[in-house]
């Protein structure tokens, strides 16, 4: 059965084995969640489980949100997310995941959007070197170079797009995979993934089991 969670950031720190081997970690507050939907083949053309996390106040949603939640017997939520799987079979309506579902599972992809830098010039963005700091460069030392030498082959004039330019940079949404569980505490909820994850402290995470393991990694799991 695959397993999927929605939880927050909330920073990293250290973590010792059995070794007294220091490995460093991230500490995700994963769930509780609740099914609020599921969705069959019969239905949809699909299966899937939507599963729903954090509490609202129910002036602060909708009332449509609010009848969804209410169909499957849980409280108003705020976020909502759904995974594909092979059959619902396993799954019913408000059925309650914690992170007591990864207990066996040894590799996760950690889903979040990363942090937003705003406008960024090519040598930041891009990781350019910039122009020439001699004599003779007229304040152009950070300026990424020429662009219309890159126009298309069209005869337009126009730049071809993707060039890489100054621009928005960060606030995407970032994947990170395989990423091996290093522990997990029951009673408060939490997820210790080695290294770090997309996102600022108290940013909002989707973890779900590993879809793409490496051979080495393939092996352990």
């Amino acid at each position: 059965m695959a397993q999927a969670i929605i939880g927050r950031k909330i920073g990293m720190t250290r973590f010792y084995n059995e070794d007294g081997v220091n490995i460093p970690v991230t500490i995700i507050e994963a769930g509780p969640c609740f099914v609020s939907q599921l969705k069959t083949e019969e239905t949809d053309g699909y299966s899937a489980v939507q599963i729903a996390f954090e509490d609202i106040k129910g002036r602060n949603s909708t009332a449509q949100l609010i009848g969804h939640d209410g169909k499957a017997g849980i409280t108003p939520k705020r976020f909502h997310k759904e995974y594909r799987v092979d059959s619902t079979d396993e799954f019913e309506l408000g059925q309650t995941i914690t992170v007591e579902a990864f207990e066996e599972i040894k590799y996760v992809d950690v889903i979040g959007t990363s942090k937003g830098k705003g406008f960024a010039g090519g040598m930041k963005r891009h990781g350019f070197k910039g122009q020439e700091a001699s004599h003779g460069v007229e304040r152009k030392h950070r300026s990424p170079g020429s662009i219309s030498g890159r126009a298309s082959n069209l005869g337009t004039g126009k730049s071809k797009k993707g060039i890489r330019m100054a621009g928005h940079m960060g606030d995407e949404t970032v994947t990170v995979r395989s990423l091996p569980v290093v522990a997990i505490d029951k009673d408060k909820n939490l997820l210790l993934v080695k290294g770090p994850v997309p996102g600022g402290k108290k940013g909002l995470l989707y973890v779900r089991e590993a879809t793409r393991l490496f051979k080495r990694k393939a092996s352990k799991a």
